[in-house]
């Protein structure tokens, strides 16, 4: 975590601000309110003042007052945000900038396939849209229903169908956002093509709030696919999965849309702390393949065909294809409930990484061995979407020991697990940070492990964007 730089606001912009957005549009820093919580508990944010504009017009207004004055703002979405990108941690003089009343879908293009969202818009809410149209928004997650669509283009959000539909970068054809001087930058067109020089969208995506604040996005909408087909293999090994998927990739090409990876500890993690979750199987296994196809009608034959062929070349031991709506919610639960299963179990680190999906296998088993090398009595959930090699690592303490407990016997584990999973993934030539960002818990993370040249870059850019660091100050780079 890096020491933040917020220059204390005076007075006289604090009632300016307050003034502009009426008495309904700002909340004291000191109020107990949902804008300082982190979703997983390690962190406490500050602020002097939240406000929260209705108009991209106001947004402009309150980032030109801040940039005049050389006061840092923190953009805040939905406040899903796992690396402490949405909170100012040390320090209480941020104003931070909610997008919540920025929450309506504009317009929608039948003919283009496109959305216009704010972006204070819950990621569930545009399904809902798009559903009404007989299409969908392909971008999913556990947390759709508070995440928000500002958040997950600032951080470049994954998600369960990468692997078909790419991550948010690719599902967004335009954006319009307020720039560091109050500048506002509109450009929701929803072209496919446009080929005129440096390509401002894909820099404010992934920016993290560090560039300019993203207030609204034109989205890529998708047909309703005739036939989804959902079901849980049970395999040796992951690289038996990883054989899976190239083997049924070959009959049902792009169709794959979900490819998510489970241990059977976490299955039983699952299981054991949400009870009316069904364990498919009679017994545990030790690893599971969560496959979803979605295409045209006889998705599912071939699919059965495919599997059929993988249980001949003995990569999979059994499968539980779902029947029904209700089976098929059952199994992505499994799936989706993982994250609250480790925070109940007491994980005291989570990780997100990501290596090239041919080392996968090597990367889970060589990560387990050097976590085992610190304490052999930790406990891995190792799960991901291993069709795009993000693999998420959740380390617990050993069993019958509280988080807290052990933590305060070893208080240099977080830290020796953290880098231990970090050197891993350096080691085979990943990416210290998949899907959730850098934020302020992984500066210090990208200083050690970022390629030749890129930290020069990024702060080259920021510097020429944002010279008075006024922009989320303390994430992404120093």
């Amino acid at each position: 975590m890096m020491t933040e730089t917020f220059k204390q606001p005076d007075d006289a912009l604090l009632d300016e601000l307050k003034t502009l957005l009426g008495p309904t549009g700002w909340k004291e820093g000191a109020e107990p309110t949902r804008h300082f919580e982190d979703p997983r508990g390690r962190f406490e944010g500050k602020a002097r003042l939240i406000v929260m504009p209705e108009t991209t017009e106001q947004v402009a207004q309150i980032v030109s007052m801040c940039n005049a004055a050389k006061t840092g703002i923190v953009p805040f979405s939905g406040g899903t945000g796992v690396v402490a990108g949405q909170l100012s941690t040390e320090s209480d003089n941020a104003i931070i900038l909610s997008l919540e009343r920025m929450n309506k879908v504009r317009d929608i293009s039948l003919e283009d396939s496109v959305l216009v969202a704010e972006a204070g818009c819950i990621l569930e809410n545009i399904h809902t849209v798009a559903a009404e149209h007989d299409l969908v928004f392909p971008l999913s997650m556990a947390s759709k229903g508070s995440c928000c669509i500002g958040g997950n283009l600032a951080t470049n959000a994954g998600g369960i169908q990468v692997v078909r539909h790419g991550n948010a970068r690719d599902l967004c054809l335009g954006v319009e956002a307020v720039l560091p001087d109050g500048t506002i930058y509109s450009d929701l067109s929803p072209l496919r093509k446009n080929n005129t020089g440096y390509d401002l969208r894909h820099l404010l995506i992934g920016s993290e709030g560090t560039l300019g604040i993203i207030t609204a996005a034109t989205l890529v909408l998708k047909p309703v696919d005739p036939e989804t087909t959902t079901v849980l293999c049970a395999l040796e090994t992951p690289a038996a999965a990883l054989a899976l998927f190239r083997n049924v990739q070959k009959e049902l090409g792009s169709s794959i849309s979900a490819l998510e990876l489970m241990s059977g500890f976490g299955l039983d993690l699952v299981t054991s702390h949400f009870p009316t979750l069904n364990a498919p199987f009679s017994e545990l296994k030790g690893w599971y393949l969560l496959l979803e196809a979605s295409g045209p009608l006889g998705i599912r034959e071939r699919l059965e065909a495919a599997l059929a062929d993988c249980f001949e070349a003995g990569l999979l031991s059994d499968a539980v294809i779902a029947q029904s709506d209700s089976q098929r919610q059952n199994l992505w639960d499994l799936r989706e409930n993982t994250p609250e299963a480790n925070r109940a179990a007491g994980a005291f680190c989570n990780s997100d990484t990501s290596v090239p999906i041919s080392k996968v296998h090597d990367f889970i088993v060589t990560t387990v061995n050097m976590l085992m090398d610190i304490n052999p009595q930790l406990r891995i959930n190792t799960y991901g979407h291993i069709g795009d090699g993000n693999i998420h690592h959740n380390v617990l303490p050993p069993i019958g020991i509280s988080k807290m407990d052990f933590v305060t016997a070893h208080p240099n584990i977080i830290e020796a697990v953290r880098m231990a999973i970090n050197e891993a993934t350096a080691q085979f030539d990943g990416s210290i940070s998949a899907e959730h960002g850098i934020g302020r818990l992984k500066t210090s993370d990208l200083e050690m492990f970022a390629k030749p040249g890129k930290l020069d870059a990024l702060r080259h850019i920021k510097h020429a964007l944002d010279p008075n660091n006024i922009m989320n100050p303390g994430a992404i780079v120093r």
